[in-house]
């Protein structure tokens, strides 16, 4: 949209003015702040042609106007102008995961629950495991005659477990055989592969001990999906309560973000680190009147992580892209390593 240059210095003096403020903004008031004089009348002159345009709204009767959607995506895509974190503010962020051997999913869980607490917005935060991602192994650790800890470790060293109980005695020849054949027919096959179908298959070539190996056939199948699936986290989500905006739509736009494909429909296309969704750009209605700032991040060589923010649509973008794409290159560092000292 070619709207001229002082028009559009008109628009970013407002623009700013509104994320800073939350009120309508007067044209005396952008009189003040741009960096060249010119007249109240001609502001209010300009400022009706932005109206007209779309990219400024009048909330109520009064001489102020506040940014549409659409005057903030010209402002993103024309205007804005973020600076480099200094050294102080990436020091800050290094506090928040200042941590010795991390768990991955708990370091999942704090980091979206610190950004929240950064940002006073709601964070997403989500994992994906890549499609060429193997089993390794499969551990079966006896816990009692008729019970035993399955653990399925991924290539890229994640870990899951979960206690199973059957109906036989497992003595040690028993567990060394189901180990054996487990691994036999899931280590070094892809995660991606380990449908219900697959283990319907696994199950006929056990014969006549299916039945009594069944719940550890269904038991392998739940971890794999629980790695392949990825995590996902919600923290601050009570912090929309604090918007204006978010008055009569607090109740859905809380039980969206508990929906784990929430995130998965936010993230920009491949090849973008940070993607900006505006108002009724998103696609759920519950975040009509929402900004979401997703920036996605490597764990290793795959791009297999996302982190976002979701607040009022007058978020201070300058200072939060920057932030937000250091936070997520930190979360996705200490990730790769995580996972990398688990392979060893």
């Amino acid at each position: 949209m070619d709207i001229g240059t002082r028009k559009l210095q008109i628009l970013s003096a407002i623009v700013e003015e509104y994320i800073r403020t939350g009120e309508p903004v007067g044209s005396k008031r952008v009189a003040q702040l741009l960096s060249f004089q010119v007249s109240p009348a001609t502001i209010r002159n300009e400022m009706a042609v932005l109206f007209d345009l779309g990219l400024l709204e009048q909330p109520y009767t009064s001489a102020g106007r506040i940014p549409s959607h659409l005057g903030f995506r010209v402002y993103l895509n024309q205007l804005l102008c973020c600076s480099p974190l200094t050294e102080a503010e990436k020091d800050e962020i290094d506090a928040l995961f200042n941590v010795k051997n991390p768990d991955p999913d708990r370091l999942l869980e704090d980091a979206a629950q610190a950004l929240a607490d950064f940002t006073g917005c709601a964070t997403i935060s989500a994992t994906s495991t890549p499609q060429h991602i193997t089993v390794r192994r499969v551990d079966v650790i006896p816990v009692a005659p008729r019970t035993v800890m399955l653990l399925v470790i991924a290539a890229n060293g994640v870990i899951r477990s979960k206690v199973c109980r059957v109906d036989i005695t497992l003595t040690p020849e028993v567990l060394e055989f189901f180990s054996k054949f487990a691994n036999d027919r899931f280590a070094g096959r892809s995660l991606r592969e380990i449908s219900l179908g697959y283990i319907g298959s696994v199950a006929v070539a056990l014969g006549e001990y299916s039945r009594v190996f069944t719940p550890l056939l269904a038991g392998i199948f739940e971890l794999c999906k629980q790695i392949y699936d990825g995590q996902y986290y919600v923290g601050g989500n009570t912090n929309l309560l604090a918007y204006k905006e978010f008055s009569d739509v607090a109740h859905d736009l809380l039980t969206l973000l508990e929906k784990r494909d929430t995130l998965s429909g936010l993230a920009g296309p491949d090849g973008q680190t940070v993607t900006v969704t505006i108002g009724k750009e998103n696609a759920q209605s519950e975040l009509s009147n929402t900004a979401v700032v997703v920036a996605k991040y490597n764990v290793g060589q795959d791009v297999c992580g996302a982190i976002g923010v979701i607040g009022p649509v007058r978020l201070d973008y300058s200072r939060l892209i920057p932030h937000l794409e250091y936070f997520a290159q930190t979360l996705g560092s200490l990730l790769t390593d995580t996972m990398e000292q688990d392979k060893e």
